[in-house]
């Protein structure tokens, strides 16, 4: 903000102001004598929604934010297989959010994993990969959460299982798995290319739940993009890369646009977890954004796909067996919406005929789907969106995998059968 000076005023003007004096002040709304010039007014709108849009696009919502509670409050639950993280408030209340930070308190936690106190983060808050967000975005995000209405509300502590409780054991975390760094373009790829790899791999933070994660909670470089069970939600990611289990190598740009965009798309849709950040986030996002995102994504060169763990792997029965009782399930209950050669009503009704997400080595989401059910989000694009009802108090355990088996194995799909063990463990285990 600039001050005007006053030999740049036209003479009328500085006789008024000199004759008012201070009861020209006197009468002028407080808020009036405050506010800034146009001018100053404008850059800084400019700066709120541009942080507002990069809050947008880095999901913070979606942990930040409980259900029902004032925006940005904190407390959400995560659990994780170490116990339950609680989000902090990140408002602008000086007591229990971040209003006693600064700019460059912000763009060190968003840098570097470390809190305003200097204690490191734990890696639920995906600092790998808001680490290569630039200071510009970081001050602009900053001074947007700075706008928001501050929420008195202390956060919970967390409740992790010992040792994971000591947060010592972080610095061998980072050690194995956190490159500190701001994104570097690609001298070799386009501008649209490398707008599409800094939001993929910065604030959309995408590899966090599209690559495999260890024992430890903790992803190579080398795998990122390959999928993966998502820890505590029972979701499988499938692989963003080229390969034929799950990827997007066969897939135009116009549906990953699609079903980044509006949740919906010729070759499929989002449901369980991605639908919330197709909901929170992606929708919200410019047309040029999300098609860079896509030429990104599909550029992903091809890998052997993710291999589940024993825990969560299909047992091999006999597809045969199920496949006749499966046939029959699908007859009464899937064929009205998904067609009797399972080709869909798409966007409305996705195809399961090569539909790689039904053919993955994990059956997690198909049988997620067969037992819960689920609704793709309400988008701009979509806003009355199809959904599908639960069959978990309609079918057995043994019916289930008899539906599953028999949709990985028509119309010319080829998978591996789903035992009735395999979806109790999924009934029993479920979170939403």
């Amino acid at each position: 903000m600039h001050l005007l000076r006053p030999s740049r005023l036209p003479l009328p003007v500085l006789l008024a102001a000199s004759l008012a004096g201070p009861m020209a002040q006197l009468a002028m709304p407080a808020a009036a004598q405050a506010r800034p010039p146009a001018a100053a007014r404008a850059p800084a709108a400019a700066l709120l929604e541009r942080g507002r849009y990069l809050a947008q696009a880095g999901d913070c919502i979606a942990c930040h934010t409980q259900p029902g509670a004032k925006i940005f409050s904190g407390n959400r639950p995560m659990p994780t297989p170490f116990g339950t993280l609680y989000a902090p408030n990140i408002t602008p209340d000086v007591a229990t959010g971040i209003g006693r930070w600064s700019a460059d308190d912000f763009y060190r936690m968003m840098h570097t994993g470390r809190g305003r106190d200097g204690k490191l983060l734990y890696p639920a808050m995906p600092f790998a990969s808001y680490t290569k967000v630039t200071r510009a975005d970081c001050d602009a995000l900053f001074a947007y959460l700075r706008s928001v209405p501050p929420v008195r509300l202390a956060t919970r502590e967390h409740d992790l299982r010992f040792p994971y409780n000591n947060r010592n054991l972080l610095i061998g975390w980072r050690t194995l798995f956190f490159s500190e760094g701001e994104y570097r373009p690609d001298k070799g790829q386009s501008a649209e290319w490398n707008r599409g790899a800094y939001l993929v791999e910065g604030l959309g933070h995408c590899a966090m739940c599209h690559t495999p994660i260890n024992a430890l909670g903790g992803s190579s470089q080398e795998q990122a993009f390959r999928g993966g069970l998502i820890p505590m939600q029972n979701w499988y990611a499938p692989s963003l890369t080229s390969n034929r289990e799950a990827g997007l190598g066969t897939w135009e740009i116009r549906d990953i646009v699609d079903l980044l965009q509006a949740g919906v798309s010729q070759r499929g849709t989002v449901y369980g977890p991605m639908a919330e950040v197709t909901y929170n986030s992606l929708q919200h996002l410019s047309d040029a954004d999300i098609r860079a995102m896509a030429v990104y994504l599909k550029s992903l060169p091809a890998d052997q796909p993710a291999q589940p763990s024993p825990a969560n792997a299909p047992q091999r029965a006999d597809v045969s067996q199920l496949f006749a009782e499966g046939r029959g399930l699908y007859a009464q209950q899937c064929a009205s919406c998904h067609g009797a050669a399972g080709k869909g009503k798409p966007p409305h009704y996705p195809p399961l005929a090569n539909n790689q997400s039904i053919i993955m080595t994990s059956a997690v989401n198909p049988v997620r789907m067969v037992l819960n059910g689920g609704y793709p989000p309400g988008t701009r694009r979509n806003p009355m969106p199809y959904g599908m009802p639960p069959f978990a108090h309609e079918l057995t355990d043994a019916q289930v995998a008899a539906v599953v088996t028999y949709i990985r194995n028509a119309w010319g799909n080829r998978a591996g059968a789903v035992g009735p063990r395999d979806v109790n463990a999924l009934r029993s285990a479920t979170v939403d």
